[in-house]
């Protein structure tokens, strides 16, 4: 017989399946995990207490720095809260334009969790193809905010400007013949409306060809049947929200349950799992970048037949047109006011939550009557999932661990604050 050690292992801050800097403290028995004790503040990113010292509007951009794969929902909960606080009515056109963002921001974010989960369990084409599609949506980003990844896209009441009507075409380059510079064009003759119109279109059959991959796969089933198994009641009380919770069989969606925006005018459905394993949350997050597909299209079809504003006219909180600041000294004033000094909340308190990615999003913000939070705090759900991770891992093998840590699809800039 061979002998077993008992070993105490560092997995992580730098090891490449630790996505970012998790550092797992694992004890171990041979090769089978007996404790594992994750610790955090590697990347402590102080967003709450920066937050604290700027005026609400210069914090938006911060939002986006959180969980840096879901950049719009982290701002979506933040604007939202501000507007509770300040009963602002938010244009039906702006609605409408962010929650086509929230569902394009959750596609981004499943298909970086599929290549980089895939690569930990040791599929490597499907992170390619993953990032293929990943780019197109990086474009849309880019069209709309001019940035591919911080937006800083959505401003209290509304969002910072209307779709263009022209979507960015790539240029020529000695390294790019005409026929191949216009097969890349092809779908960027129109609007951006309609370039996602044409990805919505195509990207289920992107999504079957990931499922292709890997659903009926042997080792991807080996690798992740019956790891990682949460029942349902315990995924309560560990806090699950989002895919984590709703693959341990629990249908629980805030986008239905506590509809925001124009969710409720929305026609889609909730995927829940049955074991409540690894194999299960990969089949709910699959299913659910179909149904934001389907999302997608209903917001393109609304975008495409009905024009307005995008923002509040309340210029104590959005800026003035630039043609009418130039013009008239009060819209100066107000453009001068707002960029120094902001805008100040009533005393008193508000959560906002969203259904982010990942699970519940929410803002939690106290405000003293002065123009920033007197406390601000973040409830991220990487943190929760995360804090699972000993009851999780225990009792399965070393390489199960790296499956765990993808499964809960973690990001770091949210979990240390």
């Amino acid at each position: 017989m061979s002998e077993m050690r008992n070993y105490t292992l560092n997995f992580g801050p730098q090891h490449p399946a630790a996505h970012g800097v998790l550092r797992l403290i694992l004890e171990m028995n041979g090769e089978v995990v007996e404790r594992a004790d994750p610790h955090i503040g590697l990347l402590h990113r102080g967003t709450e207490k920066l937050a604290e010292s700027k005026p609400y509007n210069q914090s938006i951009g911060y939002m986006d720095r959180l969980d840096y794969v879901s950049m719009m929902c982290n701002e979506h909960a933040y604007v939202m809260a501000i507007e509770k606080m300040l009963e602002l009515e938010v244009p039906e056109r702006a609605q409408y334009i962010r929650v086509m963002f929230d569902e394009i921001t959750r596609i981004l974010n499943h298909l970086m969790w599929l290549g980089t989960h895939a690569l930990d369990v040791g599929a490597m084409s499907v992170f390619l193809y993953a990032f293929r599609e990943r780019e197109k949506l990086i474009d849309c980003y880019e069209a709309v905010s001019g940035s591919r990844m911080h937006a800083t896209y959505y401003r209290p009441g509304g969002v910072y400007r209307d779709l263009p009507e022209k979507m960015p075409q790539y240029l020529k380059t000695k390294n790019r013949n005409t026929e191949e510079l216009k097969e890349m064009n092809e779908n960027r003759q129109g609007s951006l409306l309609d370039f996602i119109s044409n990805f919505a279109d195509k990207f289920p059959e992107s999504v079957d060809q990931y499922s292709g991959l890997l659903t009926e796969n042997r080792i991807w089933k080996q690798r992740l049947v019956n790891i990682g198994v949460v029942k349902p009641e315990r995924a309560k009380q560990l806090g699950f929200t989002g895919p984590m919770l709703r693959g341990s069989g629990i249908e629980w969606d805030l986008r239905k349950d506590q509809p925001y925006s124009v969710y409720d005018k929305l026609e889609f459905d909730i995927p829940v799992g049955a074991t409540g394993d690894c194999y299960d949350r990969y089949l709910v997050r699959m299913e659910e970048m179909r149904q934001s597909c389907h999302i997608i299209k209903q917001c393109v079809n609304w975008l495409k037949s009905n024009h307005g504003p995008v923002i509040t006219d309340n210029h104590k909180v959005s800026p003035p047109k630039r043609s009418d600041m130039k013009d008239d000294m009060e819209s100066l004033i107000h453009h001068f006011k707002l960029f120094t000094e902001g805008y100040c909340l009533p005393e008193g308190e508000v959560y906002s939550a969203v259904e982010h990615p990942k699970g519940e999003f929410g803002v939690y913000l106290v405000s003293d009557g002065a123009n920033k939070p007197y406390r601000i705090k973040m409830r991220a759900p990487g943190f929760s999932h995360l804090a699972s991770m000993d009851e999780m891992a225990k009792g399965h093998m070393l390489s199960d661990v790296v499956t765990i840590i993808g499964t809960q699809d973690i990001v770091f800039g949210e979990i240390d604050r």
